[in-house]
């Protein structure tokens, strides 16, 4: 059978205790109402992480669909999953925006060039096997980066978006806390996007009746008095089209949308700790998915983590953002018990046809800087945490100095942002140099160690992880 070619279940409805297989449907209708479903449960995420990296939403969504359809066909239908943005990316995003003469085109380059070392490292892994990849980067190495990817982002929250509207971001947060742990199934499961509608909708209500505010404006870098919400983008946008092109607007800033990339050595160094991150988000993601379907995935593991890394290249090739596998959407199988590609393949079309909406970009570009001041103090959180999560599921001993003393230095460089002078042109900073010094001072520790001390180290297991802390897999 054909990686597209469904099998109807039944008469297409699905009863109590039924399992629909990845290869299996139900009723288009159906169907349609269950890729609705997944575009929801990636709709908040998958629009707010490239607001995050300065990138185009709409592009963005579009792209998604795409690169959720470029999956499939690599996976041949065997690993239902939706690829949306990518949080791993939103530090090296902010990072390589700070270095000398970098826009949006040196961000997208970078990133491409880190999808075709995913790609590279997924076709590794078919051939030779999960293990080699453990062997470089143990749960221990892969904790770490992950933790100083999203701690190394606090200054961003602190700097950037809280200012604009500190009391809607303290309100947004809290919301988004009591969404996570208060609602229950699916619409726990959206926490974040409905956090982002009842933020938006708080921000209009205040403008409304308390009129503009003063704060800070990134835009211009100082305070200035505003409307929290400003929708004459939203207005002035037609409905149907594709992204806009990149431009410069007439205060010289950058308006982004479709663009080539460019390429720089020194923004590319700093994409690999977010490659490290994928490939643990892919594996743990491609396990969760196995336990639930009770099939041997192992085998499409490395085509899977390629097919990531292939989707990431297309994405980005245009100017969109980076892609990974969705936990929230394996929660939604979880939920339903409806494991068919087909509701992935209806998700991707939709998504597509949001995306050729620049009414509904500009709509997301409006989003007001408050409410994403309180979704990055949640967001960025847990991504550290993540790291602390990985460490937990295998297992890591930090009583053994091999774990303990590389790792720390590692976090703390990457975390405080230090920077390495290489040349007069070029230097090492942030996670770009707590990823290499990382890596590097396990692996000299491991090889000076006492043989007992570098045994004790080679414990655990291999390393699963979702992108947003709120599934156990593995």
């Amino acid at each position: 059978m054909g990686t597209f070619g469904w099998q109807l279940k039944g008469d297409g409805r699905l009863r109590p205790g039924e399992v629909v297989a990845p290869h299996e449907r139900l009723s288009w209708g159906k169907t349609v109402g269950l890729g609705a479903q997944h575009v929801v449960a990636m709709f908040g995420a998958t629009f707010v992480f490239p607001l995050l990296m300065g990138l185009n939403a709409q592009l963005a969504i579009m792209m998604s669909g795409v690169a959720t359809l470029i999956f499939l066909l690599m996976v041949a239908g065997k690993v239902p999953s939706y690829l949306g943005t990518s949080a791993s990316f939103v530090g090296v995003a902010a990072t390589i925006r700070a270095q000398p003469g970098a826009d949006s085109r040196t961000v997208t380059g970078a990133i491409l060039i880190g999808g075709l070392v995913l790609a590279g490292v997924g076709l590794l892994i078919h051939v030779m096997g999960a293990g080699v990849i453990h062997k470089i980067l143990p749960p221990v190495v892969t904790g770490a980066v992950v933790m100083l990817i999203g701690f190394n982002l606090a200054p961003v929250v602190a700097n950037v978006y809280w200012p604009q509207d500190q009391w809607v971001a303290l309100v947004v947060m809290t919301f988004a806390i009591i969404c996570a742990v208060a609602l229950r199934g699916f619409l726990g499961r959206i926490s974040i996007f409905l956090s982002l509608v009842f933020g938006y909708l708080l921000s209009w209500g205040l403008d409304r009746i308390f009129g503009p505010i003063t704060s800070l404006d990134p835009s211009v870098a100082k305070a200035t008095t505003h409307w929290r919400v400003n929708l004459d983008g939203v207005v002035n946008s037609p409905w149907l089209g594709f992204p806009p092109a990149t431009t410069i607007g007439v205060d010289g800033k950058e308006l982004v949308g479709l663009h080539a990339p460019t390429f720089s050595l020194a923004a590319v160094l700093v994409v690999i700790p977010a490659i490290i991150a994928l490939i643990a988000e892919n594996t743990g993601h491609v396990k969760a998915v196995a336990e639930m379907t009770g099939a041997d995935l192992d085998h499409v593991m490395g085509r899977a983590i390629a097919a990531d890394g292939v989707a990431t290249v297309v994405a980005t090739s245009v100017g969109g953002s980076p892609t990974t596998t969705y936990a929230e959407n394996i929660g939604v199988m979880a939920a339903s018990r409806v494991y068919s590609t087909a509701a992935y393949v209806v998700a991707a079309g939709i998504a597509i046809v949001f995306g050729l909406s620049p009414k509904f970009g500009a709509l997301v570009a409006a989003t007001p800087g408050g409410v994403l001041g309180g979704i990055t103090v949640v967001l960025y959180g847990m991504i550290g945490l993540l790291g602390a999560k990985i460490w937990k599921e295998n297992g890591v001993d930090f009583a053994n100095p091999v774990n303990l003393v590389p790792v720390a230095a590692g976090i703390v460089l990457g975390i405080g942002n230090s920077s390495l002078q290489i040349t007069e042109g070029f230097q090492l900073a942030g996670i770009a140099l707590g990823t290499i010094v990382t890596i590097a001072a396990y692996h000299l520790a491991r090889a000076f160690a006492h043989p007992e001390l570098r045994a004790e180290a080679d414990g655990g297991a291999v390393v699963t992880v979702t992108h947003d802390g709120l599934e156990r897999v593995g």
